[in-house]
């Protein structure tokens, strides 16, 4: 069987950690890492070829699917239209905001150069929406909740890295237990944003810099913290690698509603993950989407989809008839 060629756009955390589902599946090959780095500078764990992010153009006839591994902040919005001109292509995109935007970007590139593409994969986006999807289609009646943490949010994090001044930082979305309470137990609670969670951010500084300035672009950053209560704590480097060097991350989803003519009857549907690795699960996730992307492009499919357009079938190694058989 002819296995499906990925290739990795960055090699940080996520890309680590897609390095790793590719060589958990039994269908799929690795045959590249693309960095604007030094190739030079990385040593992969599978010793597979590095190679500069300009030579996308002249290898891409070797590449079934490029999964890209950039934060959403700054590399996504750029990378993922660029690149989608070369080959099929995933991304992990995470500012709910500003998908659409980036949907049609992406959706134009693709389509102008026959190419497939897959945007806002991951566990939310992605897992989590699918969830939000099912339970207002099954209970019209009825309210969602998303409660995310406690844990690391890579791209927010990522988004606090790339302010002036700030040499390195982890970010905790830590869920208010009073809310979470309420949504468990089937209340449907009107919750603003500042309601469900809070955020707390522990911060290494560059030596002089002005951490007044850092802790209020952090507070007032569109779409990451301007709608939070949001603690900041400026730490040493040492104490950062020592204290939180993991990256533990999950979250619920909830759909309460109501069934009957008179809406006698109530129901709590909950999906919940709890996440040793956040890069690795979105790695995991984003490498089985890989899959949908080849056998879509194998159709002649072009264009942008998400998870909401993919289905189920499409990420597993097994074949339609062997689904029936062993999952229905």
């Amino acid at each position: 069987m002819k296995k499906i060629r990925i290739a990795i756009a960055g090699y940080g955390n996520l890309g680590r950690g897609v390095e790793s589902a590719v060589a958990q599946s039994a269908d799929m090959e690795l045959v590249g890492v693309f960095t604007r780095r030094d190739p030079a500078s990385l040593h992969t764990k599978t010793g597979v070829p590095v190679c500069k992010m300009e030579e996308v153009p002249e290898k891409a006839s070797g590449i079934d699917v490029m999964i890209l591994c950039g934060g959403s902040a700054n590399d996504l919005p750029a990378q993922t239209p660029e690149l989608a001109k070369y080959c099929n292509v995933i991304d992990s995109f995470d500012t709910h905001a500003k998908i659409p935007e980036h949907f049609a970007n992406v959706d134009k590139a693709a389509r102008e150069s026959d190419h497939l593409a897959i945007i806002s994969v991951g566990w939310d986006p992605g897992l989590f929406s699918l969830n939000r999807c099912y339970g207002q289609a099954v209970l019209p009646q009825g309210k969602d909740y998303t409660f995310w943490g406690k844990g690391v949010s890579q791209g927010h994090s990522d988004a606090v890295r790339r302010i002036p001044g700030v040499k390195d930082a982890r970010q905790y979305t830590i869920p208010v237990d009073e809310a979470l309470t309420q949504v468990r137990q089937g209340k449907t609670p009107d919750l603003t944003t500042r309601q469900k969670h809070t955020r707390e951010c522990f911060v290494v500084a560059e030596e002089g810099a002005d951490t007044a300035a850092i802790e209020t672009a952090i507070k007032t950053m569109p779409n990451y913290f301007d709608e939070y209560d949001t603690t900041i704590h400026f730490i040493s480097q040492e104490e950062l690698d020592r204290d939180h060097k993991g990256i533990p991350h999950g979250g619920v989803v909830f759909r309460s509603g109501v069934t009957g003519l008179e809406g006698e009857n109530h129901h709590v549907v909950e999906y919940k993950l709890t996440l040793d690795s956040n890069p690795e699960f979105t790695a995991s996730v984003l490498t089985a989407y890989a899959r949908a992307a080849f056998r879509l492009g194998q159709q002649g499919q072009t264009g942008c989809r998400t998870v909401l357009d993919i289905a189920p079938g499409l990420l597993h190694p097994q074949g339609p008839e062997e689904l029936r058989k062993n999952l229905l």
